[in-house]
């Protein structure tokens, strides 16, 4: 007896025609060619997902996404810490988790995963920004969500 098994389902596709200039076309193959994708219609397709992304999160504040915001701040004294966890407590509901490390110079980097409406994500960044010392923030945003981590029916 002979199981067969049944391939995934292939994405449909659509082909495009796109027009670019040369030298356009030029950097977006050397681009493809540093970061060893197959070809330049996955690479293509990565900067849409990721432009549809960031376009939701503009144009659909209530649409719920997952991410990153990424910081960087000066640590030259525990205000700036302090500051930083005050934010970060109104805004529990959205952080999934937290790392931290210290860079050279006296300065640190901070990586936060967050979930959740965009517009929270984008007050959460925003208010983070604002702190004093920080020198760098930046949200980067995907509309594929983490599963849910616990659920009060299994407790």
């Amino acid at each position: 007896m002979t199981t067969d098994t049944l391939a995934p389902p292939q994405p449909t596709l659509t082909r495009l025609s796109i027009s670019l200039p040369a030298e356009l076309s030029a950097e977006l193959d050397a681009m493809a060619a540093e970061r060893d994708v197959a070809n330049r219609s996955q690479l293509i397709a990565e900067l849409i997902r990721q432009e549809l992304a960031e376009h939701s999160a503009r144009e659909r504040p209530e649409s719920v996404l997952a991410g990153t915001i990424t910081l960087t701040y000066r640590a030259e004294s525990g205000r700036v810490r302090q500051a930083l966890a005050q934010v970060q407590t109104r805004f529990i509901p959205e952080i999934i988790s937290s790392q931290h490390v210290f860079l050279e110079d006296d300065q640190s980097l901070e990586v936060l995963l967050v979930q959740g409406h965009a517009e929270a994500l984008h007050n959460l960044c925003d208010a983070l920004r604002k702190v004093r010392g920080v020198l760098q923030c930046r949200l980067v945003t995907t509309t594929a969500l983490l599963p849910p981590l616990s659920s009060k029916e299994s407790r």
